[in-house]
């Protein structure tokens, strides 16, 4: 597999790109690499875990070579709708739900009637109309270290961080990650904007320490520099895996509510694609014998939840204990964005790190 990179603009920026087209985009250079017959070109904005071994493992499987280029999930939607009908890229990979829907939203995606998809992955980590697919699972819920919460404050739901016995204890991820952006625009489909504003007020009045990492929230956490924060679930599964005796425990949020917010790894295939039938072979094998619990699986390369049911996950997450899921069509996250960068930035939740 040949490895692209390509720089990534700010992430406030290219939100603001995304949700307001308020300026026209030029096209930007981009290195084409000739297409042939076993060849897929995909934008990722899965760049971390291991990526490099299930794609080298589809090659050895397929003879279908994949050249990967990476960036942001809003940096590569971003170059796909500058570049147009020029684009190299055949598939996009991002990791939000809401960023691939967004693309569709802009009849950008190719119509995939596969049922080899159908059958391995539910309708609910899909797009009714198969214009893009989940291919694991993240779970973005409440962590705390059980050595500076006492049991009878640990908390269950989102809107528990908001209460005040919270000042000054919580490490939460700034704004301008689309990770809190896709939690936030959740909450405001579940709870209405009033509640969801009540909600983010009340973390960003607990004056919580922002930390554009999810693992070094996680280990200011361990260090006795917060109490309690929110990452996803896969950062705790990864130091687990390091070390047995990682503190940090979990909690999956609102289960006797709305359920824990879930997004997905996503791939969609452009309507451009030159090599379509190759991204689409992509597409299933990820959906097939791309799913499972080890390095060479796509979910199991990151210690994510697979998107196929008949898949195993890491023994580790397993351990986390069952989670009841936010049954949202996932497609609302993308819709909802907008608004819920309005929201964080009315109540002064942080957009860096302080």
């Amino acid at each position: 597999m040949q490895l692209l990179s390509y720089g990534s603009r700010p992430l406030l920026l290219m939100v603001v790109v995304l949700l307001t087209a308020a300026c026209a985009i030029q096209p930007i250079p981009v290195p084409v690499v000739e297409s042939g017959p076993q060849v897929v070109n995909v934008y990722s904005a899965r760049h971390y875990g291991a990526v490099e071994e299930v794609m080298e493992r589809f090659t050895a499987e397929t003879g279908i070579e994949v050249l990967i280029s990476q960036g942001s999930d809003q940096s590569l939607i971003e170059r796909v709708k500058a570049e147009g009908a020029q684009t190299p890229a055949d598939a996009i990979i991002t990791i939000n739900a809401g960023s691939v829907q967004l693309l569709a939203d802009e009849g950008l995606l190719a119509t995939v009637d596969s049922s080899v998809i159908q059958e391995a992955i539910p309708d609910t980590l899909r797009d009714p109309e198969g214009q893009w697919v989940g291919l694991s699972q993240r779970v973005r819920t409440l962590m705390y270290n059980p050595a500076n919460v006492a049991e009878d404050e640990i908390p269950t739901t989102y809107a528990d961080l908001a209460e005040p016995n919270w000042q000054g204890r919580l490490c939460l991820r700034p704004a301008s990650h689309i990770y809190t952006i896709a939690l936030t625009a959740s909450i405001i489909a579940n709870e209405g904007i009033e509640e969801a504003e009540r909600i983010v007020q009340g973390w960003a009045d607990n004056n919580p320490i922002y930390i554009n990492s999810d693992t070094r929230i996680l280990e200011t956490m361990a260090a006795g520099g917060c109490d309690a924060g929110l990452t996803n679930h896969y950062y705790l599964g990864r130091l687990v895996s390091e070390n047995p005796d990682f503190p940090i425990q979990p909690v999956w949020a609102n289960q006797e509510s709305t359920g824990v917010h879930r997004n997905v790894v996503a791939m969609g295939v452009l309507e451009v694609a030159r090599n379509k039938q190759n991204a689409i072979t992509l597409m299933e094998w990820l959906a097939t014998e791309g799913q499972g619990a080890t390095s060479d699986t796509l979910p199991g390369g990151n210690f994510e939840f697979p998107a196929n049911p008949a898949a195993e996950a890491n023994p580790i997450i397993v351990g986390f204990g069952e989670w009841q899921v936010d049954p949202m069509p996932m497609a609302e996250y993308g819709r909802n964005q907008a608004e819920a960068l309005q929201l964080l930035e009315r109540t002064g939740y942080g957009f860096s790190e302080n």
